[in-house]
């Protein structure tokens, strides 16, 4: 009989060129990151074919430092299944797109779902201060939000996000164009506004009047926009159009229009950062997951992320 394996594969793209992490039907000039990883996957000679089980949705220009998903590799009859460095390398070797990259898999058991089981997913909003879109260095222009104020009130930003920290209904802050079949009840586990590291890109003329901040969101699931909006209210407040308590008075309307204006984050900042499962060990050497005697993440009732954060 024919050896299955299921596998937990970790992943990462530039998402600039891409129409989104999730696979088109008919890629005739833009294609889903997921087209390309199956693509790759078809090299490997699986006797059925092999489908990328993605845990995040991201939409187009949106990145991922890492994303995840599961897949099932079933071999000849005889072969031994491909160890997890082994498929690693295979789909690595066979990619098309130097914007993708695989970084690591793991063997897991049969029943185990990349959605599903994630405990938590982390996103990360890049945002510059001190220049244009257009004098940014051309290698940080696609991967930031570039805003010509020399100046962010941080401290009324980390304001306004305590005030998103916790349980919620954020259906203030999901997309307007989205049904409104998704539970819009989630926890934020976390928010923060820090200093971020400096481009090692930047032109040493404008080091010192460029400043890089990072905006992280961790949770269990997310509405489709609901990083991007939520981003761009923080920034709204840094710049002073908006207070915290209006971002509080937002959250409370449960009113996808309401406030001053209908704020959305660029897509080019925003990067999926990574993705968390119980008791996953990344030391060397380990390849296996078990997972933890805990129940799963989620069930297939609550959908874990937004279609395009």
């Amino acid at each position: 009989m024919a050896s299955r394996a299921r596998y937990l594969v970790f992943f990462q793209y530039v998402g600039t060129l891409f129409s989104g992490v999730m696979a088109i039907k008919r890629p005739e000039q833009r294609f889903g990151v997921q087209n390309l990883l199956e693509k790759a996957a078809e090299r490997l000679r699986s006797i059925t074919p092999v489908k990328f089980h993605i845990s995040s949705r991201t939409d187009a220009g949106v990145h991922a430092l890492e994303n995840s998903a599961h897949l099932d590799v079933q071999r000849l009859t005889g072969r031994p299944p491909f160890s997890p460095d082994i498929l690693t390398s295979a789909l690595n070797r066979h990619l098309e797109h130097p914007d993708i990259r695989v970084v690591r898999s793991f063997r897991v058991p049969d029943d185990f779902h990349a959605r599903f089981e994630a405990t938590s997913r982390t996103y990360l909003y890049r945002v510059v201060t001190g220049c244009s879109l257009d004098t940014l260095s051309v290698f940080d222009q696609n991967l930031c939000w570039a805003l010509r104020t020399e100046h962010l009130d941080v401290a009324a930003m980390q304001e306004a996000a305590r005030h998103l920290q916790g349980t919620h209904n954020f259906q203030a802050f999901r997309s307007v164009s989205e049904n409104n079949w998704q539970n819009p009840v989630k926890t934020l586990l976390r928010v923060s506004v820090v200093p971020g590291p400096a481009s090692p890109f930047t032109h040493p003329q404008l080091r010192r009047k460029l400043q890089f901040w990072d905006i992280e969101f961790e949770s269990k699931s997310f509405l489709y926009k609901q990083v991007r909006r939520m981003t761009a209210s923080l920034v709204a407040v840094g710049l002073g159009l908006l207070t915290p308590s209006q971002v509080k008075e937002k959250l409370e309307s449960q009113d996808p229009q309401s406030g001053p204006a209908l704020l959305v984050a660029p897509a080019r900042g925003l990067f999926l950062k990574s993705v968390h499962y119980a008791g996953l060990d990344w030391s060397p050497g380990k390849d296996w997951y078990n997972r933890p005697s805990v129940s799963r993440g989620c069930s297939p009732g609550d959908v874990p992320e937004g279609p395009g954060l």
